[in-house]
C-alpha cells in the first residue's frame, strides 16, 4: 500500500511544505527499507531517500518511487541543501529526533517545525499484509513457547527458560527478538517488567512469561502466567488469577468500533477494583503492536482516541502484589466491523504445573 499521498495531503494542514521522516520504523513503513539508518524528504511530488554508503545496494533493491541519495557528508546538511533546492521554506521534522539532530537542522534558509505522530497515526490501522505478518509473528511465538513449556518445573532458573525461549523463537524464523523476554517466578512476578535472573522456580510459585514473535519486521506480544503445585496461599493465588482473567475477558468483550480506548481500560480496571486489587494494577490495559511492540493506539485511562476497524492491540491487565507475586494475561486483538478477533490462541485457564 502506498502511504505517501496521505503524508503529502497532511502537510498544508500542519503549516509545512516538506516533511523529513527519520524514525527508522516510519521509513520502513513508507518504503519497505529494512536497513537501520535512513531518512526521507517528502514535498509535493518530491520523494527523496537518504542513506549512507553501507546501504547503497540494499536501498536500490528495496526502495521504489524515491530518488536515492547516498550521503557524502553529514545527513542534516544533505537534507537541508536538498530541501532548499526543491523550494521547501518550512520543513517539518519528527518531534522524536534527538536534540543534537534538531540543533543541526537550525541553519539559515529553511525554517523547521516539529511534527508529532504524523506517520504513527497512519500506522494505527493495519493493512491486510500487516495483519498477515502479525498473525505469522503470533504463530511463531506460540509454537516457540510450546517447545519450552515442558521445561517449566521446580528447580529451573528464569534465565534458563528465557534462553530456551529465545532459541526456540529463532528456530521458528524470528530474525530479531522484539524485546528482552520476561520470565519471572515467585516474588519476581510482582515486577511488571522483571528481568530473567538466576532465581529458580519453587513449589507454589507463579511463573510469568511475556514474549513476542516477529515476521517481516512485524511483531506480536503476549503474556501467560502459570502456578506451580505446592506452596502456600493457594486459594489467594487462585483468586488473584481469576480476577485478572475476568478483567482480560471483560475488556475483550468491550472492544468494538467507535468505542473510546479509555473505556476498554476502564472495563478491565473496574473488574480488578471490584475484586479488591485496584491499587495493584498501575499500567495501561493495552497498546498497539506492529512495526513496534508498543505503538498507537494506547489503551489506557489517559487515552482519548476511538477504536477503529483494522487496529491491532493488546489487552493485558495484571495484579502485582509486592512480596507475594503477580499475574498478567495478555492477548492480541484485531478490531473488526462487528467486534474483535483474538489473534493469540494459547489457553488462558489457570494451569497448575
Amino acid at each position: 500500500m502506498n502511504h505517501i499521498p496521505a503524508v503529502t495531503r497532511s502537510l498544508a494542514a500542519k503549516g509545512i511544505d516538506g516533511m523529513l521522516i527519520s524514525q527508522i520504523r516510519n521509513v520502513r513503513y513508507l518504503t519497505g527499507f529494512t536497513g537501520s539508518s535512513a531518512c526521507l524528504l517528502i514535498a509535493g511530488r518530491e520523494r527523496i531517500f537518504f542513506a549512507d554508503s553501507r546501504y547503497e545496494e540494499l536501498s536500490k533493491r528495496e526502495v521504489r518511487g524515491f530518488d536515492i541519495i547516498i550521503e557524502q557528508y553529514e545527513r542534516p546538511k544533505e537534507v537541508l541543501e536538498k530541501a532548499k533546492a526543491v523550494g521547501i521554506r518550512t520543513l517539518g521534522f519528527e518531534s522524536t529526533v534527538s536534540y543534537a539532530f534538531y540543533r543541526s537542522l537550525l541553519r539559515k534558509g529553511v525554517r523547521v517545525k516539529g511534527v508529532t505522530n504524523l506517520v504513527e497515526e497512519m500506522r494505527r490501522v493495519k493493512s491486510s499484509f500487516e495483519i498477515k505478518m502479525i498473525r505469522k509473528a503470533v504463530e511463531r511465538a506460540e509454537k516457540a513457547f510450546l517447545e519450552v513449556m515442558p521445561h517449566i518445573r521446580a528447580g529451573v532458573s528464569e534465565r534458563h527458560l528465557a534462553l530456551r525461549l529465545e532459541t526456540a523463537l529463532k528456530k521458528q524464523g524470528c530474525t530479531v527478538i522484539p524485546f528482552d523476554l520476561i520470565v519471572a517466578a515467585g516474588k519476581n512476578t510482582a515486577l511488571p517488567h522483571a528481568k530473567p535472573s538466576d532465581n529458580r522456580i519453587r513449589p507454589g510459585d507463579f511463573v510469568m512469561f511475556d514474549w513476542a514473535g516477529e515476521a517481516a519486521g512485524y511483531f506480536s506480544d503476549m503474556t501467560r502466567t502459570f502456578l506451580m503445585k505446592g506452596g502456600s496461599d493457594l486459594s489467594k493465588k487462585i483468586e488473584v488469577y481469576a480476577a485478572v482473567l475476568n478483567a482480560n475477558m471483560s475488556a475483550i468483550r468491550s472492544v468494538r468500533q467507535e468505542t473510546a480506548a479509555r473505556l476498554v481500560d476502564k472495563t478491565a480496571r473496574d473488574v480488578i477494583k471490584k475484586a479488591g486489587y485496584g491499587d495493584y494494577f498501575g499500567h495501561g490495559t493495552g497498546h498497539g503492536v506492529g512495526l513496534d511492540v508498543h505503538e498507537l493506539p494506547r489503551i489506557s485511562r489517559f487515552g482519548r482516541e476511538m477504536i477503529r476497524s483494522g487496529m491491532v492491540f493488546t489487552v493485558e491487565p495484571g495484579i502485582y502484589l509486592p512480596g507475594f507475586g503477580g499475574v498478567r494475561i495478555e492477548d492480541m486483538l484485531l478490531v473488526e466491523k462487528q467486534g474483535c478477533r483474538i489473534l493469540t490462541s494459547l489457553p488462558k485457564k489457570l494451569e497448575i504445573l
